[in-house]
């Protein structure tokens, strides 16, 4: 099966994936998947290939070289986001020759280029997109099929020498579970990557501190015909909780290494309400301070409407694995490498997000992020070169045959 028919055929799963569950995986979709790529992982040669009961895909390809080379493992996810719909996915191959691209005529949904300005880079080229009602899932379906297609060229071409390579594509990578029951000692590599990146050429070892923060008001209800002095709104104290952040240090005002609060949900009425953020930051001092900046708002909304009014229950998610990664970086050498080697000039830049490899830096396992080759993720917008699939796939093949004894 060839690496497009490969993706094709993943996306036709629903994996969207639900934190709100308490299940892993999340979703029963997700282990469909997984039951089905370990068929065809032992269909293509390795024998090994199993997922367990958590629906964690593993299976490794045997050294067949004289020297005592590293191992290296590769690593994708099997969800999409539940930021939008992932089900009955139509996706459509477009020979691209610029300008906009008309995702759903009916509903006049179009991929612009006033919008997405880099879609032009891609004239000439077949680029998968979709009918503009659901994401595509090449986050990180693209990923899974640039691994599983380097694993059978491999095993195609026995000429071709190489060390032990070790695979894995985990559940619930979306709602930040991805590693939480990774086995990193049954997994076996002695680092590894995720093709979890954007576009082509996108190598990042350094991502964001992360953390949620879960904000609680209790208010006062007494009919507001005889509230004077009585009510407390909890929906306008949490509007002026949210006001005393910085307006600017959100998602829509910062970019590189600027952190940020971002409020995702609001939601209760007069007795009681709540304001979910995430909080972000590279500089792990200033993520701190970040965290710390809840607790003094709420002693400040408490000492204007009264004690108790503001909880707040802060939560670190994931740090950045940069520290995990630069007492290694000759497994970032190596991945330049590999990228120059087929012909794409590495960006290397620090990740507004977090990928499994970042918990798994932290045990032990370093792992920085490979590009997949996608835009746009998350959305109806998402779009794949399939030129940049391929080019993934052969990052991954250089990357396996230029391993070196350490």
């Amino acid at each position: 099966m060839n690496i497009t028919d490969r993706f094709l055929k993943y996306v036709s799963f629903a994996t969207t994936s639900d934190e709100n569950t308490g299940l892993t995986p999340s979703t029963p979709g997700q282990m469909v998947l997984a039951k089905y790529i370990v068929e065809e992982l032992k269909k293509v040669g390795l024998a090994d290939a199993n997922v367990d009961s958590n629906g964690y895909v593993m299976a490794s390809l045997p050294s067949n070289s004289t020297e005592q080379l590293p191992t290296i493992g590769f690593i994708a996810h099997l969800d999409t986001s539940p930021d939008m719909s992932g089900k009955n996915i139509q996706p459509r191959i477009v020979n691209y020759q610029g300008g906009n691209i008309v995702l759903n005529q009916e509903e006049n949904i179009v991929l612009s280029t006033e919008q997405f300005p880099e879609l032009e880079q891609y004239k000439g080229q077949d680029i998968i997109v979709t009918n503009g009602k659901t994401l595509l899932g090449a986050d990180d379906k693209a990923g899974v099929a640039e691994i599983v297609t380097a694993v059978e060229y491999l095993i195609a071409h026995p000429e071709i020498k190489h060390g032990k390579v070790c695979i894995a594509f985990t559940p619930d990578e979306e709602i930040g579970q991805g590693s939480h029951h990774f086995d990193v000692e049954k997994f076996g590599a002695d680092w590894a990557y995720t093709m979890d990146g954007g576009e082509i050429g996108e190598l990042e070892y350094e991502n964001f501190n992360a953390a949620s923060a879960k904000v609680l008001i209790k208010g006062c209800n007494v009919h507001p015909g005889y509230a004077k002095n009585k009510m407390l709104n909890a929906l306008k104290v949490a509007n002026r909780f949210a006001s005393l952040l910085p307006e600017n240090e959100s998602p829509e005002h910062t970019e590189g290494y600027e952190g940020f609060y971002h409020l995702v949900g609001i939601q209760g009425g007069v007795e009681e309400a709540s304001l979910t953020y995430i909080i972000r930051d590279h500089n792990r001092e200033i993520f701190e301070n970040r965290k710390l900046a809840f607790e003094k708002i709420a002693e400040q909304i408490n000492a204007e409407y009264g004690e108790g009014t503001a909880t707040v229950n802060v939560h670190d998610q994931y740090y950045n694995m940069r520290e995990k990664i630069e007492p290694v970086m000759h497994i970032i050498d190596l991945a330049l490498l590999a990228m120059e080697k087929a012909g794409i000039k590495p960006k290397v830049q620090p990740i507004r997000g977090g990928t499994d490899g970042a918990q798994l830096s932290f045990k032990g396992l370093p792992c920085p992020n490979i590009f997949a080759g996608g835009h746009n993720f998350h959305g109806r917008y998402e779009y794949l070169p399939i030129r940049s699939m391929e080019k993934a796939a052969e990052v991954v093949l250089n990357i396996i045959t230029l391993n070196k004894p350490r």
